[in-house]
């Protein structure tokens, strides 16, 4: 839902998010002072965020995400030396960082160091083309969010920021109309979750104004209720999980916050955590139904429902849980799709019985075709869908800026390990 570099984030965020958060807009340079470019206009921001990331640096478990983190924000505010000595002792660490498809680092592809450092990163972690082609969509102007089965009908469903509105699709790429634009006047549509007791669909909207609805709709795609947070700041309602008790948690990209909503009082309080939290996106949920994992731009925090207590997920060595924009319970595992390292990739980390440490951790796509902007995913048995083409980075203030740019949606398959 959001894409985690500093160039296209704020409109992923906006538009999904999330967005693999660490993401700024592009912002617009003011006139050159005195000779020298003047800061972008969110400078002020992404300093408060570095002041944060700084702080966590010396104890924080994924120092690459860290250092990651820290280039990217560095280079938004044009200091190039620093960011690549950042990059450099990133990258240094081997845990999957990518920056050559960084549109952040898009004015460095012409130095040498940068290309070395980049030819280093693929010999490390090579193209792994495992995923297969299996839905497409014939409308071209979509530009999907989210992604979900329905195991009782038997279709997907599928988010559209774009057009404000959810479309449903067989197996055999039948698509329809499951909530059709304008007839509910929905803000635009982010993570779908299946509530598994009565096969109702909930979904998260937001628009690039602050505004964001959780929505809830019968198995016939009526609307059943819609919920919003009555105060004054802004919420960007990303992606959400649902517990045994029809409990939804989800995450704010824009608040930075994660919130409990109780259907029966239908009202949301805040799920507080052990740090402060920079872009929240993908959530899951264990199928015990008390671990919950949620994804930012740092990393994973793993949250003890029956506790409260939150601890930050360890990848260890040559690894990283950083930008998970979809994140995934399967076996033991958590599935991320990870479009805010650089390039895009989809992983499995196996954890261990706490769930507090990756004991495993297994690249299923990393630079093919499958992994231009891939966003979300849902599961199917044993394999893992995921939206694969987003054209996500397309979309600014809900408008698309180049029509001619867009392809039919292309939903892949990968099998789970």
């Amino acid at each position: 839902m959001k894409s985690t570099s500093f160039s296209v984030g704020l409109t992923i965020v906006l538009a999904a998010a999330m967005f693999s958060a660490t993401t700024f807009a592009q912002q617009p340079q003011q006139d050159e002072v005195r000779g020298a470019p003047a800061e972008p206009t969110d400078a002020a921001e992404v300093r408060a965020q570095i002041a944060i990331v700084e702080k966590l640096l010396p104890t924080y478990p994924d120092r690459g995400a860290a250092l990651y983190f820290l280039a990217e924000a560095k280079q938004h505010l044009g200091e190039t030396l620093e960011a690549l000595k950042l990059l450099r002792e990133c990258l240094s660490l081997r845990e999957g960082f990518d920056p050559s498809g960084d549109r952040e680092f898009a004015g460095l592809h012409n130095s040498k160091e940068f290309t070395d450092l980049v030819e280093k990163v693929h010999q490390d972690f090579p193209v792994v083309a495992q995923a297969r082609l299996n839905l497409v969509t014939e409308e071209k102007n979509l530009i999907p969010e989210g992604l979900a089965w329905d195991p009782n009908r038997k279709v997907f469903y599928l988010s559209s920021l774009a057009q404000k509105k959810i479309v449903q699709i067989t197996p055999d790429s039948h698509v329809s109309d499951f909530v059709p634009a304008n007839r509910d006047h929905l803000l635009p549509v982010l993570g779908i979750r299946l509530d598994p007791r009565d096969f109702t669909v909930w979904a998260n909207t937001e628009d690039d104004l602050g505004a964001a609805e959780l929505v809830h709709f019968d198995a016939a795609g009526t609307l059943l209720g819609r919920f919003s947070l009555d105060d004054s700041a802004k919420h960007g309602f990303n992606d959400l999980v649902i517990r045994q008790s029809g409990e939804i948690i989800l995450t704010d990209s824009l608040d930075n916050k994660v919130f409990r909503f109780d259907p029966a009082k239908k009202s949301f309080t805040e799920l507080k955590v052990h740090r402060e939290l920079l872009y929240p996106n993908g959530i899951a949920l264990a199928s015990d139904d008390k671990s919950l994992f949620v994804a930012d731009a740092l990393g994973i925090i793993r949250v003890d429902l029956q506790s409260l207590v939150t601890a930050d997920v360890n990848p260890g060595p040559r690894s990283t849980l950083a930008e998970a924009d979809g994140l995934y319970w399967y076996n033991g595992s958590l599935i991320a799709v990870q479009n805010g390292i650089g390039s895009p990739r989809i992983a499995a980390f196996k954890l261990s019985g706490d769930g507090l440490r990756v004991t495993r951790t297994t690249v299923l796509e990393n630079r093919t075709n499958f992994t231009s902007l891939p966003t979300t995913g849902a599961i199917r048995g044993s394999d893992f869908y995921f939206i694969s083409n987003s054209h996500i980075d397309n979309l600014n203030a809900g408008k698309i800026l180049d029509p001619t740019q867009l392809e039919p949606v292309r939903i892949a398959v990968v099998h789970l390990p």
